[in-house]
């Protein structure tokens, strides 16, 4: 409870104009060790209450994260589009309606069945979100040490590049099974980039199924 008060004032008094030291671009195992709750549901308050970084100051809401806290498929997407940022919820526009498609009609699951979030929980207006991400990354290590997922899915280049450090070889991964810290993992296409190029569609589809096929694996 002290810690939390002491992070609650110290959010506080950055909002109002106080500056502290620039942020430090922690390994992932440093950020693996910080002290945040085990509780998904006291986690997620806290990031509600979050205002370490300026994306805070122009969000309407906090996308944290959706679905079941103890899914076998992880879903991480870059940051909220506008509309979820507005409604606070996920799947929405026709990127997310897109998403939601793929994962029941090629994945056979619900959206209830599988857990979503973001890198950067608050939208981004101005995509400048690399720097917020050093921030907000124990956020999502420690999702993902929470859920404990069998796969995780990253979409799109940018979630590639700040978890593994190096966008140059993200065409190259596309539809690879990788590890990251134990997890499973497999890179695929965003879904706003299919939009843009639908010929792309097909690719992710087996991508997807490769997903399938590990999920069904005893």
């Amino acid at each position: 409870m002290l810690k939390r008060n002491i992070l609650y004032n110290l959010n506080f008094l950055k909002s109002v104009g106080y500056s502290y030291h620039n942020n430090i671009n922690f390994s992932k195992s440093k950020m693996n060790n910080i002290n945040l709750s085990n509780s998904m549901n006291s986690l997620h308050s806290l990031v509600n209450n979050c205002y370490l970084c300026d994306l805070s100051k122009t969000r309407k809401n906090v996308l944290f994260g959706q679905g079941n806290v103890n899914a076998s498929l992880m879903i991480i997407q870059e940051q909220p589009n506008h509309t979820e940022d507005k409604m606070g919820r996920f799947y929405l526009e026709q990127s997310g309606e897109l998403l939601k498609a793929n994962i029941k009609n090629i994945l056979n699951l619900s959206t209830d069945d599988i857990y979503i979030t973001n890198t950067v929980k608050c939208i981004d207006k101005n995509n400048t979100n690399s720097a917020c991400f050093n921030t907000c990354s124990a956020y999502l290590y420690k999702q993902i040490e929470l859920v404990r997922p069998k796969v995780i899915v990253l979409l799109g280049q940018r979630v590639y590049s700040y978890l593994y450090g190096n966008a140059n070889s993200f065409k190259q991964n596309i539809g690879q099974i990788l590890s990251l810290s134990g997890y499973q993992t497999l890179v695929t296409q965003e879904q706003k980039f299919l939009l843009r190029n639908p010929s792309s569609k097909q690719e992710v589809h087996q991508d997807l199924l490769k997903i399938k096929h590990i999920l069904e694996a005893k």
